[in-house]
C-alpha cells in the first residue's frame, strides 16, 4: 500500500474515470486511488470495480444514493484513516483538477497540515468559465475572508491534500455542510486550531462534459455557514487554538519514483 490516497467522488463520470485513473497511475509519485461512487445510474461504479480488479492501487467505495459532495468526501476520509494513509487528497472526477499537480502538493505537504490548490494565488488561472461565474467565485472568496478572517485566496476550492493528523483533528461526524461550504468548513476547522495551511497555484479547467453542480441551495448554504464558523471561533477572525506537536512519524519522506508496474 502507498502512503498517499487520492479520493475521487463520482456521479455519472463513466467517460472521465478511466482516463483519470490512467493519469493518476502514471504519476512518478506512487499513490492509491479511492473512487467514492454515489450509485451512478450511468454505470460509473461498475467501471470503477473493473479498474480495481485490474490495478491493486485502485479501490472503490459504493454508496447507495447521491448524498452530496461533502458526504462523499467524508466517507472517503474515514476510509483513508481506517486504512492507515498518511496523506489524503480531494480531487474532482471531471478533470477540473490536473492530477499532474499531485507531486507539487506532496512537496508542499512536507511542511504543512493542509495544502490548498488555489485558482487565484498570484493571478487568475481558470479555463472555460463565464465572467459571471468567475465574479461569483471571487466575491465568495472575499466574503469568506471578511467574515472568518481566513487569509486564503481560494477558500472554496476543492483540490486539497490533508495530512493524517489534520483529519484526525476534526470530528468528521460533526461536519455539517455538503456543498462548496464543505470546503470552507474543513479548512476553517484546521486553521482556527492553528494547523499550518499553505496554498499552491493550480490551473482549474471547468468540465467540458456533463453539467456543473452549482445551485442556488449550494450558494445559500455557503452564505450561512461562514457566520456559523465565525461563531464557533468565538467571534474571532484569527486562530484560537494551538496544534499538537508533530510526532517524528508526521514527517513524510520523499516518495521513490516508480520504476514500473508489478
Amino acid at each position: 500500500m502507498n502512503r498517499t490516497l487520492v479520493v475521487v467522488p463520482t456521479y455519472n463520470e463513466r467517460e472521465n474515470l478511466p482516463p483519470l485513473a490512467q493519469r493518476i497511475l502514471a504519476l512518478a509519485a506512487p499513490v492509491d486511488l479511492l473512487v467514492v461512487d454515489d450509485n451512478s445510474p450511468d454505470g460509473t461504479g461498475k467501471i470503477a470495480d473493473q479498474l480495481a480488479s485490474e490495478f491493486p492501487s485502485i479501490h472503490v467505495l459504493h454508496r447507495t444514493e447521491k448524498a452530496g459532495l461533502g458526504k462523499a468526501y467524508l466517507a472517503g476520509f474515514k476510509w483513508a484513516l481506517e486504512h492507515g494513509y498518511d496523506l489524503t487528497f480531494e480531487l474532482d472526477g471531471d478533470f477540473s483538477h490536473n492530477p499532474d499537480d499531485i507531486p507539487m502538493f506532496l512537496e508542499a505537504a512536507k511542511d504543512a497540515d493542509l495544502v490548498l490548490g488555489s485558482r487565484y494565488l498570484n493571478g487568475i488561472r481558470i479555463i472555460n468559465w463565464p465572467l459571471s461565474r468567475l465574479m461569483l467565485s471571487k466575491s465568495a472568496a472575499k466574503y469568506v475572508q471578511i467574515v472568518t478572517g481566513m487569509p486564503f485566496t481560494d477558500p472554496t476550492g476543492g483540490y486539497k491534500c490533508f495530512r493524517r493528523r489534520a483529519l484526525e483533528a476534526i470530528n468528521l461526524d460533526e461536519v455539517r455542510s455538503n456543498g462548496y461550504s464543505f470546503q470552507i468548513e474543513m479548512t476553517h476547522k484546521l486553521w482556527r486550531q492553528g494547523m499550518k495551511v499553505v496554498e499552491v497555484p493550480i490551473v482549474f479547467t471547468d468540465r467540458f462534459q456533463g453539467h456543473s453542480k452549482m445551485s442556488g441551495h449550494i450558494v445559500r448554504e455557503a452564505l450561512v455557514m461562514v457566520w456559523r464558523l465565525w461563531l464557533q471561533n468565538k467571534m474571532r477572525r484569527r486562530p484560537t487554538g494551538t496544534p499538537p506537536a508533530r510526532k517524528p512519524d508526521d514527517v513524510t519522506p520523499r516518495a521513490p519514483e516508480k520504476t514500473g508496474k508489478s
